[in-house]
């Protein structure tokens, strides 16, 4: 169900490009054919005509000598054709298959209506395709008539992939991506009717008339109704893989999107299930993207489907990946825009409910309202929205689902001690009573920060309607499968809401009772573990080195040099840096650093930033002593910087990494080197150092067992021994995952709390914005703009609708005259909406949609990363 809508006519396209424009095509996306002196495959067009007259277009590849190569069929996509599959295809027959892409009936120039996979149409299609591959020359046959073939799609193309496995047997291996194993259970998830992404499906379709008149009579009949019966339930099924699950016997590995509110973790789930029962081998991967956007992670993917047909059709020995793996997002690297991930594996799946963990929830009985006409909604996931809109917000922390009081109950569990790693689907038992027969409810599980903030792990919500309420009825909610971490401090929050705009909710108003029944069971997977990021050469070469670097800089400390008087008017400003230059190495023109100035004061933490080549290292070289200047100064508590200048001991630096002794533990390698410093022990602070960085009891446990994470932390407690009235660290968080990466953040914060200077060199422009209080952002060795972040950034309160069209006059000034809306201003390709004091970007969505503004995308208005961009230009 990838919606790309190449084709549409006019008035479905507008309606697709409201909702779904940022909704991607998922996996089934080309695979990058790279440029090599092999020649192109061949191609051959043929337009192939069905049992019934529906004529089906088709493009066969093939590549390479005379030799029977297996075969490999392609689907496409909801709203795409075989067009998008062409490099792709092209790519698999040079890798030595013959490869058939066709258009699906009712797409591209295929003729016919859109079955949504029947398997009297479209299933038999494919069979029908696989009866001229086995006449094809070039392709092997297990038997006469009987190909070696194997079938890869996304969404719509890797339901079809299932279900061709489950009809027809000489299917050889599939790999399905983002798709759905019930289409009932993902359009009409326990009873409640999925309208939002079921309306921009059958608009992308083309209209419900571009459908076959049993689908367009039951959409229509839903829609109006707003409650899925039993008959549409039983069509949809009947065109569902779940249908065939127990003749799916054939190697299958599964790709599913965590950010996907249209096809869940529970579809690979049910299928892993059920394909695993018959036998056959399976692997899951939860992805990082899905039909709400976010990375797709094409080139990994495709990596691994090629090796998965190479193992189950070529028959070789090479290996298919861990039985099941997780994408673990982190930050965004400024340097190219792509997000950093790691992957988390286990040798076996481990399901939704893994190794549950016990959570009480308090929370009294509460009396809640369905509105009338279900209005207003609450907001959680918008289709077209979770790649570019709602997600990126909620990836920034500001928390953007919108409950409305008095439409909620809600429950919450007490602070998490240690973080908490939730991997699959929580669970949780609740009574509901109502003074209508049927009740609907909409339950989230919100992780709640210190502050208040909340956050919805993958704005992702589990509808739920209980029949026969009105006398009340126990009720066990199985909340969304989410791979998420609950950081230390934060808790958890069960909310049960009465609307939702995603979904069908009744009209009818109603007062719905709900209560606590049990605690939140919640699955950990504690064997699935995140890939430990590999030890750097530098950690066994490193410890020599520096002791060849402590030598010289002593014998440099001996040398008798001429340095300008201290300046008693600076005697209390941590660093001041006047014209600074530095030239690149036998070059008389060309510098590293060119007359650069700022200042930093006693309590700031100092964000450097820049682009590769910016300068930043040099600067931070010259400031340590390490190299001389060409010219400029760097004074430090008023006295001017050398090599070996005595007021260098009260700074403490951390750049380029730090070595260790392996076998020592945490605390004798820090004992070692305070020692080799010749200072005093008691001037090390050795206890308050260690207190800040939180080692806690790993300092006991010998190096060579530590995690990247630990190894940073205690880099960062050995430049902190002493205490140093300035800290300087260049890039602290290389290498870090996302729970790491804050929990420096917070050391950083914590060593300056004292009054005490900490300056940062980082490419983690969202770590920057939260860390720092002021910034210097270089380019090309220069001081392009310095302040506080604040005023670098601007004002928060701003945010960017995007529309792709511009925005009528006359829906402007209604957006303008909007409560919480202080002004708004028409741009090239969307909206400039300020905001009034406690109005949130949530509520701005509810009422943009309501006017029917074809929102695209919302987001903060400048974040750092945006000034950034706008201060360097294209240096990045």
């Amino acid at each position: 169900m990838d919606l790309r809508v190449p084709r549409l006519p006019k008035r479905p396209r507008r309606a697709a490009a409201a909702l779904g424009a940022a909704v991607l095509l998922a996996v089934t996306g080309t695979w990058t054919a790279t440029a090599s002196d092999t020649p192109r495959p061949h191609r051959t067009d043929r337009v192939q005509t069905m049992a019934d007259g529906t004529r089906v277009d088709t493009s066969y590849f093939t590549s390479g000598g005379g030799d029977r190569r297996p075969a490999v069929l392609l689907a496409h996509g909801f709203g795409g054709s075989k067009d998008d599959l062409r490099a792709q295809a092209e790519d698999l027959a040079g890798h030595g298959y013959a490869v058939l892409i066709w258009s699906a009936r009712g797409f591209g120039r295929s003729t016919g209506k859109i079955g949504l996979n029947d398997p009297a149409h479209e299933v038999t299609d494919v069979s029908r395709l696989i009866d001229w591959l086995a006449k094809r020359p070039e392709v092997r046959l297990d038997k006469p008539g009987d190909p070696r073939v194997g079938i890869a799609g996304g969404s719509y193309g890797g339901a079809i992939s299932l279900l061709a496995a489950g009809h027809d047997p000489r299917v050889d291996a599939i790999a399905p991506a983002v798709t759905y194993w019930d289409l009932a259970d993902a359009l009409f998830p326990n009873g409640v009717f999925k309208r939002l992404w079921t309306g921009v499906f059958f608009n992308s379709g083309g209209g419900c008339g571009q459908f076959e008149p049993a689908l367009c009579a039951m959409y229509q009949r839903v829609a109006q109704s707003g409650v899925p019966d039993a008959e549409a339930r039983a069509l949809l099924q009947r065109r569902s893989p779940s249908a065939v699950a127990d003749r799916i016997k054939v190697p299958t590995l599964l790709f599913q999107g965590q950010t996907d509110s249209l096809f869940t973790l529970a579809q690979s789930d049910a299928a892993e299930r059920a394909i695993r029962a018959n036998g056959a081998p399976v692997e899951v991967d939860w992805i990082a993207g899905g039909h709400d956007g976010g990375d797709l992670e094409t080139g990994r993917v495709e990596g691994r489907v090629r090796d998965w047909f190479d193992h189950y059709l070529k028959g070789e020995s090479v290996g298919t990946g861990p039985a099941f793996r997780i994408t673990r997002t982190g930050g965004v690297d400024s340097t190219d825009g792509s997000t950093r991930s790691r992957g988390a594996t286990a040798d076996a799946y481990p399901g939704l409910r893994g190794d549950p963990r016990t959570i009480p929830l308090t929370g009294r009985e509460q009396r809640v309202a369905n509105p009338a006409g279900a209005s207003p909604p609450a907001v959680s996931a918008l289709p077209g929205l979770g790649g570019g809109g709602l997600a990126q917000l909620s990836a920034l922390g500001t928390g953007v689902s919108l409950d409305f009081p008095g439409q909620y109950a809600r429950f919450d569990a007490p602070p998490q001690r240690t973080a908490l790693r939730i991997t699959g689907a929580p669970t949780a038992r609740v009574h509901v009573k109502s003074t209508s027969a049927d009740a609907v409810l909409f339950a989230k599980l919100y992780d709640v920060g210190p502050g208040g903030s909340q956050v919805l792990p993958g704005q992702l919500v589990t509808p739920l309607r209980v029949t026969g309420a009105k006398d009340g009825k126990d009720v066990t909610v199985t909340l969304p499968p989410v791979d998420h971490e609950v950081q230390q401090g934060h808790h958890l929050r069960l909310v049960l809401a009465t609307t939702d705009l995603a979904y069908a909710s009744p009209t009818a108003p109603a007062t719905y009772t709900v209560s606590l029944k049990g605690p939140l069971s919640v699955p950990t997977a504690p064997a699935v573990t995140t890939a430990a990021t590999p030890l750097p050469s530098w950690i066994w070469w490193l410890p020599l080195a520096g002791a060849v670097a402590a030598l010289a800089l002593l014998l440099t400390a001996r040398r008798r040099t001429t340095a300008p008087a201290p300046d008693p008017e600076l005697a209390g400003v941590p660093l001041v840096i006047t014209d600074l230059s530095k030239r690149y190495a036998r070059s008389a023109d060309r510098y590293a650093v060119r007359d650069l100035s700022f200042r930093v004061e006693k309590g700031q933490v100092l964000g450097l930033l820049g682009p590769n080549g910016a300068g930043k290292t040099t600067t931070l070289r010259m400031l340590m002593g390490l190299i001389r200047p060409d010219g400029g100064e760097i004074r430090v508590f008023g006295h001017a910087i050398r090599p070996g200048a005595p007021v260098l001991s009260r700074v403490g630096a951390f750049v380029e990494g730090a070595g260790f002794l392996p076998h020592l533990t945490g605390r004798e390698n820090l004992e070692l080197y305070w020692r080799a410093t010749g200072r005093p022990p008691e001037d090390a602070h050795l206890a308050e150092a260690l207190e800040i960085a939180g080692l806690g009891d790993a300092l006991a446990r010998a190096v060579r067992t530590y995690s990247q994470g630990m190894r940073q932390r205690l880099a960062i407690a050995q430049a902190m021994l002493g205490l140093p009235d300035l800290l300087i660290l260049d890039e602290p968080t290389n290498g870090l995952d996302p729970p790491q990466i804050r929990e420096m953040r917070e050391v950083l914060i914590r060593y300056a709390a004292a009054g005490r200077t900490v300056i940062v060199s980082s490419h983690l422009l969202a770590e920057v914005e939260q860390s720092c209080t002021h910034l210097v952002v270089m380019d090309r060795g220069r001081l392009v703009q310095a302040g506080p972040v604040r005023e670098i950034i601007g004002s928060g309160d701003t945010l960017l609708v995007g529309t792709g069209t511009p925005v009528a006059e006359p829906v402007v000034e209604k957006v303008a005259a909007l409560d919480g809306v202080a002004s708004a201003v028409r741009t090239e390709d969307g909206l400039l909406v300020r905001l009034e004091p406690g109005s949130t970007a949530g509520g701005l969505v509810v009422e943009l949609v309501r006017l029917e503004v074809p929102v695209l995308s919302v987001g903060p208005h400048r974040r750092l990363e945006d000034a950034f961009l706008t201060l360097i230009g294209g240096s990045a």
